[in-house]
């Protein structure tokens, strides 16, 4: 079950961080869930290196921790598929002619 929410998590985490980063991606949805986790997994590293990782009530703190990881590592990976795939497509335009 552990499994199961950390996809809901990084799915709900990477549309957020898509939704709050200007301009269009192009990552698509598997990728940016990968990063929604990444941004998790960092996010919770770092609430528990400043030790509020677990507090009464909501964990704000760590929540803002996640969300932010999430958007510059969704904002990066991006970046590098968009290189990747700009690649491809000049390759695939030099074969043909």
């Amino acid at each position: 079950m552990g499994w199961l929410w950390a996809i809901i998590v990084g799915f709900v985490l990477g549309l957020l961080a898509k939704a709050i980063i200007p301009g269009k991606q192009h990552s698509p949805l598997w990728l940016t869930t990968i990063c929604g986790i990444l941004g998790a997994l960092v996010g919770n590293a770092i609430a528990r290196g400043l030790g509020v990782a677990e507090t009464r009530g909501i964990d704000w703190s760590r929540h803002i921790f996640q969300l932010v990881a999430a958007i510059i590592i969704v904002f990066f990976v991006d970046m590098l598929y968009m290189a990747t795939l700009g690649k491809r497509k000049r390759r695939k335009a030099e074969q043909q002619v």
